[in-house]
């Protein structure tokens, strides 16, 4: 990989990571438009690295808050933070089934551009219904065991290339009736679990591999990863209120147009 490579797409997936556009519809854009060859697992695993220590740094306060207790209801220790732990965990579950059992099947049939910009428009348009008509009243804290099943199974959905976890989990949080900021703070706590089974099945594949490693490559890819999916959860947490999700229902549906344009007549 070159620089150019390496700056390129370290920065696409730290900013689309948490960004309701689907990283995936981004990351077939270089080798699509470009000629790019693949990044290789190695860059996977360290990319997904930098957006993990990200969105841990950023929301290190209620991570905390929140491992200390759940590990504590272990002990009989029960209170608002153990629950959101718990309600992390559930959430995860159908993700990670769904990861086990259909993960190959996904790579092999659903990584096609056709289907990335199929996704990329319906869950677009999904997720403005759900911005424009949900009711956005309540917290996270108000979430009831029903709706972190639902969430989670949209998480499961995710996996589709091109829908977006973190779209489709704020799509399902909205037409709950979490706010935007319950949404999405929720969105990316609930990352983390994902992203962590997601390294970490990467990095078992890369150990069984005999794949060479440039170090500098991986370095860089974290740290730009890092600081990218830093900036995009600061400054998307502080202007959701304001702005709403039109602009990135907006940004999916030209991108979706773009890549069926591309594969159909260029």
């Amino acid at each position: 990989m070159t620089t150019l490579e390496i700056i390129v797409l370290a920065l696409l997936q730290g900013f689309t990571e948490f960004l309701p556009i689907s990283s995936s519809a981004h990351l077939i854009l270089p080798s699509q438009l470009l000629g790019w060859s693949d990044q290789g697992l190695a860059f996977d695993v360290a990319v997904h690295l930098g957006t993990l220590a990200a969105v841990l740094h950023y929301f290190r306060r209620d991570v905390g808050l929140i491992s200390v207790s759940w590990f504590g209801s272990f002990k009989g220790q029960h209170d608002q933070h153990s629950r959101m732990g718990w309600l992390i965990v559930l959430a995860t579950i159908p993700a990670a089934l769904f990861g086990l059992l259909i993960k190959d099947f996904i790579e092999v049939y659903a990584r096609s551009a056709v289907v990335i910009a199929s996704t990329t428009i319906i869950f677009g348009l999904l997720l403005w219904y759900a911005d424009a008509k949900a009711k956005q009243i309540k917290e996270t804290d108000q979430l009831t065991v029903k709706d972190v099943i639902i969430i989670g199974l949209a998480q499961a959905i995710a996996l589709i290339p091109g829908t977006s976890r973190s779209g489709i989990t704020m799509t399902a949080g909205l037409m709950l009736g979490l706010t935007r900021q319950a949404a999405a703070r929720f969105s990316f706590l609930i990352s983390i679990p994902i992203i962590l089974l997601a390294g970490g099945y990467q990095t078992l594949k890369l150990l069984k591999s005999e794949q060479a490693v440039d170090w500098t490559a991986l370095g860089l890819g974290t740290v730009l990863s890092f600081i990218s999916a830093y900036v995009c959860i600061h400054f998307f947490l502080k202007v959701i209120e304001k702005m709403g999700m039109m602009p990135f229902v907006i940004y999916r549906l030209a991108l979706g147009v773009f890549l069926l344009a591309f594969v159909f007549y260029f």
